[in-house]
Order: structure tokens, then C-alpha cells, then sequence
């Protein structure tokens, strides 16, 4: 969940709609289950209409958004931040979506947006 938060939270920064992205979980067993929520985010991404077109971007801004979106989540200082938000996750049992979202905002939106902004995740641990 704390994965999905970040996904989430990076998608919003640079300008794509971050319900374009949806982690659930179904088992083996429950295959009615997957179909629906298969069947539920086809439906809904189809509403949003085409990345890009659908946030006002054209295909190089688009492009250029998604590759400063991957520079980031590929840093090791942030992915060492987000196991260090998994680890208070886990100490304060916070299990709820909005939990795990608030913490991850609290522990890494400075990074994050510091890090599409040009600056890097370094700049942001600096302030």
C-alpha cells in the first residue's frame, strides 16, 4: 500500500491523474473478484480517455513528465525513504489507505516534489 501511495502521489505531481494507477489484491480463489475489479478499472481508465490527451499534455511533454517521474522512483535515496516510511507503517500499525498516505506524505512529499522539481531528492533531504 505504501508503493501504491507513492505511485499515487508522483502521477499527481507531474500532472497525470493518479486514478490511472490501482493496486488491488485478489487470489487465486477469488476469480469473480478479479474479473470485477478488472472489469471496474478498464471501465474507469476508459472515462478518463487517452493519457495525456485527457491532462492537456502533448506527447513530448507527456513523455518528458513520465521520464523525470521514472529518474525519481528509480533514486535510491527515495527508495531507502520509502522503506524507513514502511517501517513506521509497521511500528504504528496504520493499515488504513489513508494512513499509509498520510505518513508517506509526511515522510516523503518534500522529496518528491523537490525531485521533479529539478532538484533532486538530495536538495530536499538538505532543507
Amino acid at each position: 500500500m505504501g508503493v501504491s501511495a507513492v505511485v499515487k502521489k508522483v502521477l499527481a505531481e507531474v500532472g497525470i491523474k493518479p486514478e490511472r494507477f490501482g493496486l488491488q489484491w485478489a487470489s487465486a480463489a477469488e476469480a469473480p473478484r478479479f474479473v470485477k475489479l478488472i472489469t471496474d478499472f478498464t471501465m474507469k481508465t476508459k472515462a478518463l480517455g487517452p493519457i495525456g490527451q485527457a491532462e492537456g499534455l502533448s506527447p513530448e511533454e507527456l513523455k518528458a513528465r513520465i521520464n523525470k517521474a521514472l529518474a525519481l522512483v528509480s533514486d535510491r535515496k527515495l527508495r531507502i525513504a520509502l522503506g524507513n516510511a514502511t517501517k513506521t507503517i509497521r511500528k504504528e500499525s496504520i493499515f488504513t489507505q489513508e494512513g499509509i498516505t498520510a505518513v508517506i506524505e509526511d515522510k516523503l512529499g518534500k522529496t518528491i516534489t523537490a525531485g521533479l522539481e529539478g532538484g533532486g531528492p538530495e536538495a530536499a533531504a538538505k532543507k
